[in-house]
């Protein structure tokens, strides 16, 4: 379409802006709504991605955001295709991660009309998003994609959904606009900070509980230099481990309900927890007792304790200086004698292979890669047995927990991070809700492995009917040959059935440098220690 020299098509426009943020991938699959969208797309610099299934899109722009620090972009179009991105969108917005999501819609002059594929998208998005608009014109578009940029650059963190009607994506739009930044601004005040020093000052068992907040407002080294320059031990919530290295001195894991003996301890017998970029999920408040708590989240409505400050972490840390703290020399010596290792048991012999032996195998043959697990139990052995020292390199869906989200997760953590190694530890079931993204993996040549700990069945499914119904139903799965579906998109593979055999294997195809696929088949009768606090 033919623009004059003060206006541009809106989806031109769009993907400008994208553009000028810095975005390199977006994840997507055409339709008829969205197509002015692709066709501005088609001379960008920015590369499409295309997914075999919208689902996958959500997920591997949520895999990008995580290993990348940045905001992941995944687009669809109409109806069925933005309904589509609903299950990763979702996942999204349970973990925090930063998203903005683009569908495209019939013309405003069918919209509730009931015509072929419309639907209220808006209705559906809203509880999913920090904000879903229906965009009316092309200037309201450009601006609320600048806004939604900024809002989760700078702010609260989440997927924000903007759906633009074909028409509007067609329309011509003032070249002005595209640069005009809208303004952002946390300023904590000055009492809270103040609140919050003489709470650290007055105390003599101080904790740090630190959130993937941490992570996306950029402050893991700002948290390190703070722990360590007034020795106050550190533990993380589920997600966010890694933010200080588990090797760390002044490291104490995960605290809650996997969490270490240590993390739980000090949790429960600290006198000030001092929360940053985390909410208190009811799995971390096990590990957490009656002590005071100083509370910072640009959330306000997560935030708990006595104090409770809105604000952006890296902002509240450069407030904390020349505090005059006492000696926690006692506090770490009481600390040091509980175990700061995850309890878990892997001297098994060698067949049938124990899920967490072949898990063991494969965490120590891939030290240092990016590791993305998918849902089941699979995600508690990892989460046991990986050792993290650095932020964002075990990547899961901790607050939803979809099946499907490993493999498209695990190719937009491989695009964003192209010089590490990335593993991909996933069930049998959970494979087969998103493997058709294997095509994916093949086309773009994504040197990523991929690990299936294949038991053929829905493992912990079946053992909550094992322990509450004692008997099993609708769990047992007839799984297709996962090396020929492999063959099939040109992925090389292999099946492992001896324990002996793994750490090998998964070291000779890390060192390929190409897709892999590794089938490892274990003991369908091992299952983990469920928690309590499912019903």
């Amino acid at each position: 379409m033919n623009s004059s020299n003060n206006t541009i098509r809106c989806a031109d426009a769009l993907v400008q802006v994208l553009e000028q943020k810095g975005v390199k991938f977006i994840f997507g699959h055409p339709g008829e709504q969205i197509l002015p969208f692709y066709d501005a797309l088609s001379s960008s610099n920015i590369k499409h991605v295309l997914m075999r299934h919208e689902q996958g899109a959500a997920h591997a722009a949520d895999g990008y955001a995580r290993a990348s620090g940045s905001f992941g972009v995944c687009i669809a179009t109409a109806g069925p295709g933005a309904l589509n991105l609903v299950m990763g969108v979702g996942t999204a917005f349970k973990d925090y991660v930063p998203m903005i999501v683009i569908t495209g819609d019939v013309e405003r002059d069918q919209k509730g009309q009931n015509v072929f594929q419309d639907i209220d998208v808006n209705g559906i998005f809203k509880p999913i998003t920090l904000g879903s608009f229906d965009i009316k014109d092309p200037e309201d578009g450009i601006l609320k994609l600048k806004e939604a940029i900024g809002s989760i650059t700078y702010g609260k963190t989440g997927p924000v959904h903007l759906n633009f009607p074909k028409d509007v994506l067609n329309e011509e739009v003032d070249v002005h606009l595209i640069p005009e930044e809208p303004g952002f601004s946390h300023n904590i005040p000055l009492n809270k900070i103040n609140d919050a020093v003489k709470l650290i000052e007055n105390s003599k068992r101080p904790l740090i509980l630190a959130g993937t907040g941490v992570i996306w407002g950029h402050a893991v080294d700002k948290l390190r230099h703070f722990a360590e320059d007034y020795r106050i031990p550190v533990t993380t919530t589920y997600s966010a481990r890694g933010i200080l290295p588990e090797d760390h001195p002044l490291s104490l894991g995960m605290i809650g309900l996997r969490g270490t003996t240590a993390a739980n301890f000090a949790g429960k017998n600290c006198d000030l927890l001092i929360a940053l970029g985390c909410r208190f999920s009811e799995r971390t408040k096990i590990g957490v007792g009656n002590e005071q708590i100083v509370h910072v989240n640009l959330d306000k409505d997560v935030l708990f304790g006595d104090i409770k400050i809105q604000g952006d972490v890296c902002q509240f840390l450069d407030n904390l200086h020349d505090i005059k703290i006492k000696s926690t020399d006692k506090w770490l010596s009481e600390i040091n004698p509980h175990e700061k290792r995850y309890d878990i048991k892997t001297n098994y012999g060698n067949i049938p292979i124990k899920p967490q032996r072949a898990i063991k195998e494969i965490m120590g043959a891939s030290e240092g890669s990016i590791t993305v697990s998918d849902a089941g139990t699979h995600t508690t052995w990892v989460t046991l047995l990986k050792k993290i020292k650095k932020p964002s390199s075990l990547l899961f869906s901790g607050g939803f927990g979809p099946m499907g989200y490993g493999l498209p997760a695990a190719i937009g953590a491989a695009l964003a991070e192209p010089e590490k190694k990335v593993v991909l530890v996933t069930g049998d079931g959970g494979f087969q809700m998103t493997m058709q993204e294997l095509a994916v993996v093949a086309q773009e040549n994504i040197p990523m492995l991929i690990c299936i700990i294949n038991n053929c069945c829905l493992g912990i499914i079946k053992q909550w009917q094992d322990m509450q119904y004692r008997e099993r139903f609708e769990v047992e799965l007839e799984n297709p040959d996962f090396i020929e579906i492999a063959k099939a998109y040109g992925i090389k593979s292999e099946r492992i059935e001896s324990p002996d055999k793994i750490f090998n294997a998964v070291k000779t195809a890390l060192e390929l440098g190409e897709p892999y696929l590794i089938d490892i088949m274990v003991d369908k009768e091992e299952g983990i220690i469920l928690p309590k606090i499912i019903n």
